[in-house]
């Protein structure tokens, strides 16, 4: 997958998935209820909407939507043991009766995904991934990577669950980027969840999912998908117990940021991998798309001002200097980590002091969702240097600093 065939169509594109989408709810209402006699109507219901599908493919290339709705099909013909051939005229299957409703909280043992799974066995092990700022990256490998991506970029895309974010510029001309729209579509999951779809922009951070509600569905098993609303219009986190995932959702000023718990397990289950080069939690930023952070730090301590100041860019709203950047990430983050030189790139590229709340609150969860509390902090290691110019691995910058003064002051 590339950057342009994620990329949302516009908004007079002829892509009808959403119709499709639409038609088949429609249909299915309620069918998790349905005798054994009604399973052939499921199917006839599941034909007709992958021949929606097929319809539209051609326009909906481009579509998340889309190619979300393509792998649930293929998901659910398999679980309801559907042919591909036979009839697609919609059938009107029974609703839900009375009283049968999104509030259930009785949910299947294979709606949890630790009693489900891992019953007899040792706890899963899970990763964390996050993305905030200009962007930072913070990977399910515990890889930092500072980025560029602008525009729409897929996050996370395997089996179950596919995220992505949009990039947009922070100042007109500038090459600096924030998170602007974050687009997270659950897929139908046997009798637990219905496909869900979970979409927020700048200044707008539902506490709900596109259509309003606040769990999986209508499905026996629906609580164990749950958005719930921390501070309104700033924060939601969404749990996903039948998968172990727990995602977490902010606004910080006008960008946003997110961070993911999940076991390795739901990571890794991709039906081809390397499809995935794209995956940016799984795999990270392209090398093309990746910031050399030491570089640009370094020249920022030098110079004292922001790293695309340039004449014909508007000066950032706020001016600082390396010195009253670092002053103002140690309210913070007094952990000279990552996350706190992370702040000062922001506060020296953007001039807005939200940043560095934005790095603040990135660390915050991953002391939350990160399974190893020896892992919380991350240090700067030397990378993509050229061969014989590489620092030893894990080498803290300081002390690399100090090692090659040493070595200059031998050959004086």
């Amino acid at each position: 997958l590339t950057p342009s065939v994620l990329c949302p169509p516009a908004a007079t594109s002829p892509c009808k998935i959403l119709k499709c989408n639409s038609e088949f709810w429609a249909a299915t209402s309620g069918s998790h209820q349905a005798g054994a006699e009604e399973a052939p109507e499921f199917c006839t219901a599941l034909r007709a909407y992958a021949h929606c599908t097929r319809r539209t493919a051609r326009t909906c290339r481009g579509d998340l939507a889309y190619h979300s709705a393509v792998h649930g099909i293929d998901d659910l013909m398999v679980q309801h043991n559907c042919s591909k051939d036979g009839p697609t005229s919609q059938p009107r299957l029974r609703t839900l009766p009375p009283g049968d409703s999104q509030e259930r909280s009785d949910s299947p043992e294979i709606c949890h995904y630790e009693k489900s799974f891992h019953k007899h066995s040792a706890a899963p092990n899970y990763t964390h991934c996050g993305l905030f700022g200009d962007p930072h990256l913070r990977t399910f490998t515990d890889t930092f990577q500072t980025c560029k991506v602008q525009g729409a970029w897929p996050l996370i895309d395997n089996n179950y669950l596919n995220v992505q974010v949009t990039n947009t510029p922070v100042l007109p001309g500038s090459s600096a980027t924030a998170t602007s729209k974050l687009t997270i579509i659950f897929k139908s999951f046997q009798e637990c969840v219905d496909q869900k779809v979970y979409q927020a922009e700048m200044d707008e951070l539902p506490a709900a999912f596109v259509d309003g509600s606040k769990n999986g569905g209508d499905k026996h098993g629906a609580n164990s998908l749950k958005i719930t609303e921390k501070v309104s219009g700033q924060h939601i986190e969404i749990q996903a117990k039948y998968i172990g995932t727990t995602i977490v959702v902010r606004q910080v000023g006008r960008y946003l940021t997110f961070a993911v718990r999940m076991p390795e397990e739901v990571v890794n289950a991709v039906e081809d991998r390397d499809s995935q080069g794209l995956y940016l939690c799984l795999r990270g930023c392209p090398q093309n798309q990746q910031i050399d952070f030491q570089t640009v730090r370094s020249a920022q301590a030098t110079e004292g001002r922001a790293r695309r100041k340039g004449p014909s860019l508007p000066a950032p709203p706020e001016a600082f200097t390396y010195e009253t950047a670092t002053a103002k990430c140690r309210e913070k983050l007094p952990v000279e980590d990552l996350y706190f030189q992370s702040c000062v790139f922001d506060l020296l590229t953007t001039g807005d002091v939200n940043f560095m709340l934005a790095a603040y609150y990135a660390f915050e969860d991953v002391k939350v969702l990160h399974s190893n509390k020896d892992k919380l902090h991350l240090y700067e290691r030397t990378r993509d240097l050229t061969p014989g110019n590489t620092a030893p691995t894990g080498t803290h910058p300081t002390l690399w600093v100090a090692l090659l003064c040493l070595c200059w002051l031998c050959l004086l």
